[in-house]
């Protein structure tokens, strides 16, 4: 569930500006409020049904979106890459050919 919640929590972050305003209200308030259904609901004066189904929607578009554009995706290859990077320079014996052909990957990332 945590590794979910995280998920869902970096797409918002990355798309959130695609989703109206209601949705990212209800998004917020679940995810980063820590609110539950039914305090969303009486704040909203809606159902708790209406704030689910809200929200489980909300999730697949951003699950969609993605799909499509990949930027949570490009995000963790290139912390992945700098780790690399940072991990070669410690080493006495750093190899330039390594140390090009990761930053080459993360140019192309871009």
């Amino acid at each position: 569930m945590l590794e979910k919640t995280t998920r869902i929590n970096y797409l918002f972050d990355f798309y959130q500006s695609l989703l109206t305003p209601k949705q990212r209200s209800y998004m917020s308030l679940y995810y980063l409020d820590d609110f539950s259904l039914g305090e969303i609901a009486e704040e909203y004066e809606v159902s708790r049904q209406a704030v689910y189904d809200n929200i489980r929607r909300t999730e697949v578009m951003l699950e969609e979106y993605e799909e499509k554009l990949l930027l949570f995706q490009k995000f963790q290859e290139r912390q992945q890459l700098f780790q690399l990077l940072k991990d070669l320079s410690n080493n006495e014996g750093t190899l330039k050919n390594e140390l090009l052909s990761i930053i080459e990957r993360l140019e192309k990332l871009d």
